[in-house]
This record gives structure tokens, C-alpha cells and sequence, in this order.
């Protein structure tokens, strides 16, 4: 029997559900624990959060997955360029690995281009993102808000053009930077869950963060 489908905008009444979905998605993925929960939290606060680029993803009336986008900028030379970026994107583990993610992942960015928006960047792994048409940041001359040319650094131009002329560093709204004293307290309102170090899920990660190199030596 096929799976019934649906893809909405989250409801408040669903925060702790996809808060928990989250923890569970990405728990010693990139390293021991996970704070992407607590990251989902913070961001709906956050002045930068788009709520009409909100989903979460339900198979069978079931909340299954979860994406969400946040405002963000190219700082250029002379002025900011708007843009806008997703994360954490959230598939509950037993449906992981069936292209949930990118059902998701391919609605929103569909909304995301009717709603007017241009430019995406995230951090990701390239190996995945390149499916939707994400490129090396570095393709353009962006590079992290620390000067780096990083691979995880991906972008995507939803109109034609949109990158031309375009590059800079890219930056993303302050919940991103998270106080870990805060994240730690905020994990302890869920069921402790064992920490694993040096899986392959987090070799991987590190694999991708060491190929980082600097813009300017």
C-alpha cells in the first residue's frame, strides 16, 4: 500500500515534535550528541526565521522530517547581498536513506523561488547537494565568515544570473553561533541518549571540514 504524503507548513503545535525528530536525525552524526535541536529552538525566535519556508514533512499523518530556512548575507566588498539558507534539515531515522530529504529539500526550494528568493547558500555535504544544483561556494569567490574557501560552503542560484557578480562572505543570522552551556541545558529536557565518538558519520564530517583553505595566505 502506498505511503500518504504531506508536505505543510510547521505549527506551533508541532515544535516539540520536531525538536525531538531533530535530536533523534542527527544524534553522533557530527560529532558526540548533537545540539541541531536546540538550533531548531533558538531559530524560530530568531528575526532572520522565514515562516512560510517552514515544512515538516508527514508520511502516513505522521511528522517524519523537518526543513527550515533562515535570511542570511554575502558581505561583499561594498554591501550586502541578501540571500537566504536551510538547516537543520531533519529525516527521522527509520525513513533516512528513501529520499525524504529530498523531497523536502526540492518543495521548499520550489517555494522558496515563488516567494522571490534567488540565492542559497548552505553548509553541507557536497557529495549530496550537488542532486539540486548546489556548487562550490568557491566557484564564486565565497567563502566563510572566517575567510575560508570550504567545500562544505554550498550555493545555488535559483534564477538565471542570479550569481553573476556575486561574491563575498557568506553569513548567517548570530543563532547559529551556539552558546554550547545553553545547548547542553537545553538536551537535558529530552531522554539522555549514549554519546558516540569517531563513527563514520563523523569521520566523514571531519574529512570535509580539513579541506578548508584559506582565501588569502
Amino acid at each position: 500500500m502506498e505511503k500518504a504524503l504531506k508536505i505543510r507548513l510547521e505549527e506551533v503545535k508541532d515544535y516539540q515534535q520536531v525538536e525531538n525528530l531533530t535530536r533523534q536525525a542527527f544524534w553522533n552524526i557530527h560529532g558526540p550528541g548533537c545540539d541541531e535541536h536546540y538550533l531548531v529552538h533558538v531559530l524560530r525566535d530568531s528575526p532572520a526565521f522565514i515562516s512560510d519556508l517552514d515544512f515538516v514533512l508527514e508520511v502516513d499523518k505522521q511528522i517524519i522530517g523537518n526543513i527550515i530556512y533562515t535570511k542570511a548575507v554575502i558581505r561583499g566588498d561594498y554591501h550586502d547581498i541578501p540571500i537566504i539558507t536551510f538547516g537543520p534539515v531533519s529525516i527521522a531515522p527509520g525513513y533516512q536513506g528513501q529520499g525524504y530529504g529530498s523531497i523536502l529539500i526540492k518543495h521548499s526550494l520550489e517555494r522558496a523561488k515563488q516567494l522571490g528568493y534567488s540565492i542559497v547558500a548552505i553548509y553541507g555535504d557536497p557529495d549530496y547537494y550537488t542532486r539540486f544544483g548546489f556548487e562550490a561556494g568557491e566557484n564564486y569567490d565565497i567563502y566563510t565568515s572566517d575567510g575560508y574557501y570550504n567545500p562544505a560552503l554550498q550555493v545555488l542560484a535559483l534564477t538565471e544570473s542570479a550569481l553573476d557578480n556575486v561574491s563575498g562572505s557568506f553569513i548567517e543570522d548570530k543563532a547559529f553561533d551556539i552558546d554550547s552551556e545553553e545547548a547542553n541545558n537545553f538536551d537535558k529536557t529530552f531522554p539522555k541518549k549514549e554519546k558516540v565518538i569517531d563513527n563514520p558519520s563523523q569521520m566523514r564530517f571531519k574529512e570535509i571540514i580539513s579541506k578548508r583553505v584559506k582565501r588569502f595566505k
